[in-house]
């Protein structure tokens, strides 16, 4: 099943006078199942592109279809909505909330969806699980490793059950070891829940992981292969 598709996309960021091209007619299909990377240098439009696959940004041009739907001709809230339902983020410096557990932080994304009190309970525990980090439930970020806020990271991405989660330079402030075991992690929960991954990295330790790398350079798709 196809869950994203871009089609002659292009963004044009302007300032003052100077016009930076960061995408130039990309065509890209993302199917179900798939774990991806967007790779390329910096500046080739990787990033650009993953922003524009989670509904963070809009094209300048071309259409961007999310689970059936054309987000280009949603509005604010209507994206806002498709992110929460269809939608998982895991980000670069983590971005936990720093007075929350890691309990809380998983849980934040189903108070939001107004879920049941014992179904957030048992979702929650399900993540902490899966991550393994049970004994970690009741710390705040601070009291965490980098590799431990990623992997709550990663749980409160995964609570809404989405379609598709996506990673932007997942490993980068981790040392080997823990950027290996966050990988891991994800191929496994990509494995054992059939969600989709694409994570934009320029890591050749992440790369190595991928079953599909996606190129860019000069926003173009330069290779696809899987």
């Amino acid at each position: 099943m196809e869950v994203a598709k871009l089609t002659n996309i292009t963004r044009v960021f302007k300032i003052g006078q100077v016009e930076t091209r960061a995408l130039r007619g990309v065509n890209l299909s993302i199917q179900s199942g798939e774990f991806t990377a967007l790779v390329g240098p910096s500046g080739s439009g990787k990033t650009t592109l993953l922003q524009l696959i989670g509904c963070l940004d809009q094209p300048t041009s071309g259409t961007v279809i999310i689970n059936g739907q054309d987000a280009t001709k949603l509005n604010r809230n209507q994206r806002a909505d498709l992110r929460k339902g269809s939608l998982g983020f895991i980000f670069q410096f983590f971005a936990l909330i720093p007075t929350l557990t890691a309990r809380e932080n998983i849980e934040m994304p189903l108070l939001l969806l107004r879920q049941k009190d014992s179904e957030r309970k048992a979702r929650v525990a399900e993540l902490l699980q899966a991550v393994s980090l049970q004994d970690r439930a009741h710390h705040r970020p601070d009291q965490l490793s980098g590799g431990q806020q990623q992997r709550v990271a990663i749980a409160r991405a995964l609570a809404t059950h989405p379609l598709i989660i996506l990673a932007d330079e997942p490993t980068a402030n981790l040392d080997t070891e823990n950027g290996k075991q966050v990988m891991e992690i994800m191929q496994r929960l990509n494995k054992e829940t059939g969600v989709t991954f694409v994570f934009a990295t320029h890591d050749p330790r992440v790369i190595e992981y991928a079953s599909r790398v996606v190129t860019l350079q000069d926003g173009l798709i330069e290779n696809d292969t899987k």
